[in-house]
Formats: structure tokens, sequence, C-alpha cells
């Protein structure tokens, strides 16, 4: 039945959206809100679920070029360590610090981490890009981005 590297992932990605999905309908509904909150999750996670459904399915053979191609190098295994924990940092700090402050910096130093070395360029994509997130959530949409230490 798992014999396929296709199916394996089929099968583990089924199961993560039928969490997810399930977690999604979890989600309150507002009486007022003409699309509500919950739209996108749910949505998401029905796609999700019929593209593991059609991974799980397909007929792709696996050659022993596709096997080699999944080996992963150990230094590039550390890289993807270090971005996660970058991730882990930036979703553990992001109320506290704030979303354009913690944005920014981690914009900046994983842009950095992962060789892009023009500094100045760099710092000006990872301040206006909070910035203009933040413009568009707080002020377009209505959707309220933690400010964290800024008094904004």
């Amino acid at each position: 039945m798992l014999s396929t590297m296709n199916r394996r992932i089929g099968l583990l990605l089924f199961i993560i959206a039928s969490v997810y999905l399930y977690l999604s309908f979890q989600l309150p509904n507002y009486p007022y809100a003409p699309v509500d909150a919950d739209v996108i999750p749910k949505g998401l996670g029905i796609l999700m679920l019929i593209l593991s459904i059609a991974l799980f399915f397909s007929r792709a053979i696996e050659t022993e070029a596709e096997k080699a191609k999944r080996a992963i190098p150990k230094k590039e295994l550390l890289v993807l360590l270090a971005v996660f924990a970058m991730i882990f940092v930036y979703i553990l700090l992001f109320e506290t610090i704030g979303f354009i402050l913690m944005t920014a910096l981690f914009i900046f130093f994983c842009s950095w981490f992962l060789g892009y070395r023009n500094w100045k360029t760099g710092i000006i994509v990872s301040i206006l890009f909070p910035l203009g997130m933040y413009v568009i959530f707080v002020f377009a949409l209505g959707i309220a981005l933690p400010s964290g230490i800024l008094p904004i």
C-alpha cells in the first residue's frame, strides 16, 4: 500500500489536512460578516485534502534519479534547520516585539543568512515590506496586527 514515496507523502498530507480541516471548522462564526474568517482556512484545507488524494493515487513511477534527488546534503540540512529556527523565533517573539519590527528583522537576517549580501537593498526591503503590509492590513482591511514595543 505504501510502496512509493508519493503514497507515503499523500497519506501524511491527508492526515495533516484532515486535522487542519477539523480545526478550521472549530473557528467561531461571526453573524454580521459577509465573508467569515473561516473561509480561507476551510478552502485551503479542502484543497490540501483533494491534492493529497491525487498524490496518493498518482501513477508516477519512481526512478533511481528521482530517489537521488531526494537526498539532502548535510550542509543544506543545517541551512534548513537554521531557517526553521529563525521562523520559530519569529513566531515566538511576534506579539511581544510586534509585527513591523519582528518581520523586518526576520526578512533582513534570513535573506542575509541565505546569501543576499547587498545590505542597503536588504534594509530597504525589510523595512518597507512590513510597513506596507501593516498599512494594508490595519487601515485598508481593518485587521489589527500586534504593534509590540512600537507606540502605534
